[in-house]
């Protein structure tokens, strides 16, 4: 007995071919009389069987009122179809920039829908995971003339350049006989970070370099040394500024980076350092890592087989350190 998934995947595979084709790559597209498509639902079918069982049973019984009440339903069809076709032809459908996302978390996908003309009822916006139609869609009204923002979420599972998933974009309105859908495949990517380690193994140890008396160790606190108050004349650049704001909240004082013990030590989050797990637990624990040096606001660095990140602190270093960790592929291993 051959299965019906069997039966079915070639067409479906010529299916989505098709639909590939039409669908080029961009961030931003027009909703037109070619990329907007219409079919009765299971509910106008059913309607039109009832038009034609009405239109017999008319004829039949020389009914002239069943003639009025048939060519009146037909006639609310006909323009339920058309106001239908309209929701969704004319709207300009733009993505925006996707923020960074980690293995497990929900990414979101921003969508700007922007409308020149009448108001827009009912429109819904969903995602097409493995090769199915959104099971569950995003509803909202377009002003005339203006713009609806919709958010679309789905779970990355594992981390790395992820393309992403196709967008669909439906209505039923106004009397949901008729489904219009357009398809589009959105041209960004999705850089998705390891999964962080929970709970967060302790940071390795500060690495000593030259200087005497330099002491590595991080403070009872739990944040690393190499923090002073505030001195008249130090240069804004030497702030600790994460430092200063729990400060603030507690003393009411500045705090600045120590220089001539901030230079003497080094946090470096070493992949030999990461564990005896695969790859993925030993990314996972140096994303966490990552995550817990920015947060207390210390200088770090990154080594991983083929590539190392120097020394330094801050958003963009943290942002170019997850980077580094989401692209990192095995091959480079030694």
């Amino acid at each position: 007995m051959i299965s019906v998934a069997t039966t079915r995947g070639p067409w479906r595979r010529r299916i989505d071919a098709w639909w590939q084709a039409r669908s080029p790559l961009t961030d931003s597209l027009l909703l037109t009389q070619r990329n907007v498509y219409i079919l009765p639902t299971r509910g106008g079918m059913l309607f039109c069987f009832t038009l034609g069982v009405l239109l017999i049973a008319s004829i039949n019984y020389q009914l002239n009122l069943g003639y009025v009440l048939t060519f009146l339903l037909t006639g609310s069809g006909v323009v339920s179809m058309h106001m239908t076709h309209n929701t969704l032809r004319g709207l300009t459908l733009h993505l925006r920039p996707l923020a960074p996302a980690f293995a497990g978390d929900t990414a979101l996908l921003e969508v700007v829908l922007s409308n020149p003309k009448g108001t827009r009822y009912g429109v819904g916006m969903g995602l097409r995971l493995n090769e199915r139609e959104a099971k569950t869609l995003s509803y909202t009204d377009v002003p005339a003339g203006g713009q609806a923002v919709l958010h679309l979420g789905f779970v990355p599972a594992t981390r790395g350049q992820h393309s992403l998933p196709t967008v669909t974009a439906e209505t039923r309105f106004p009397l949901g006989l008729f489904r219009a859908w357009a398809v589009w495949r959105p041209a960004s990517t999705l850089l998705v970070y390891p999964r962080p380690e929970r709970p967060v193994s302790p940071l390795p140890p500060a690495r000593i370099v030259s200087g005497a008396g330099a002491r590595s160790h991080a403070s009872s606190g739990g944040d690393f040394e190499g923090i002073r108050l505030y001195r008249r004349g130090d240069p804004l650049k030497s702030v600790a500024w994460k430092r200063s704001a729990q400060s603030m909240a507690s003393s009411g004082e500045l705090v600045s980076r120590d220089s001539s013990t901030h230079s003497q030590q080094q946090l470096w989050l070493d992949w030999q350092l990461g564990g005896s797990g695969d790859a993925e637990t030993k990314l996972s624990r140096l994303t966490a890592w990552v995550l817990e040096a920015d947060r207390r606001d210390a200088a770090w660095g990154l080594s991983l087989p083929g590539r190392e990140l120097d020394i330094g602190q801050g958003d963009v270093h943290r942002q170019q350190g997850l980077q580094a960790l989401a692209l990192w592929q095995a091959r480079a291993s030694s």
